[in-house]
């Protein structure tokens, strides 16, 4: 089977492998959902085939009716790492990008009622949109330990999310270091960092546009639209 690639913005490509995926990582969006902050990383697993690259569509399964949007800060890795350590985590990731999880609301409240997996509802086929991705190399730390982006969503040219990777709950060093420790990473894996507030449900037809701004020069866009 031939997985889909990670492209950058240097042309270089990797491909796609796990998609590790860290639950209530902002407070207000814990807050919004009627849930707070786990004590321990809320962890969920996308497979390669949710992955969709800039310009594609999300196919939302015709058993949902409330398909949610999430941006976040999408960390893809470069190397195989075990028990790496906070000081070291950095050392691994291969560069950033903008992705959207796509959730299927519905489905997702029925599971947690019941105290189920949300495999069905977060890990669909097209259920994770990614941009081209930021190599580590291009991106400055601002003065702090690790890297600071803002993120945006736009549906149909309106503003739905806005957030800064400064407010996550867990920080994009202690999130490698806690799954390279219960996993193992690989190369061509990624993580998917948590949203902030403002999620809402789209429909068929809608444009999703998503923005990650930081200390580099590349202008970071991800736009699908919902079939």
């Amino acid at each position: 089977m031939n997985y889909p690639d990670f492209i950058f913005t240097d042309g270089s490509t990797l491909p796609v492998g796990t998609m590790y995926c860290i639950g209530k990582n902002y407070a207000a969006h814990a807050r919004e959902m009627g849930g707070d902050i786990p004590s321990d990383p809320l962890v969920f697993i996308k497979p390669p085939a949710a992955f969709v690259a800039d310009g594609g569509s999300v196919r939302i399964p015709t058993f949902s009716q409330n398909p949610h949007h999430e941006v976040e800060l999408v960390v893809v890795i470069g190397q195989d790492c075990a028990n790496i350590s906070k000081a070291e985590a950095l050392s691994v990731v291969a560069g950033y990008a903008v992705g959207i999880d796509m959730t299927l609301r519905d489905i997702q409240t029925k599971a947690k009622e019941h105290g189920e997996p949300w495999s069905v509802s977060k890990g669909f086929v097209t259920s994770a949109p990614v941009s081209v991705v930021v190599p580590a190399a291009r991106v400055t730390l601002g003065g702090g330990s690790e890297p600071v982006f803002d993120l945006q969503l736009h549906v149909n040219d309106k503003l739905r999310q806005f957030g800064s990777t400064s407010h996550m709950e867990r920080s994009i060093t202690t999130m490698i270091e806690y799954l390279s420790s219960v996993f193992t990473l690989r190369r061509g894996d990624c993580i998917f960092t948590g949203t902030p507030e403002g999620v809402a449900k789209v429909s068929s037809g809608d444009i999703l546009r998503a923005e990650l701004n930081g200390d580099f020069s590349e202008t970071v866009v991800l736009q699908v639209e919902i079939a």
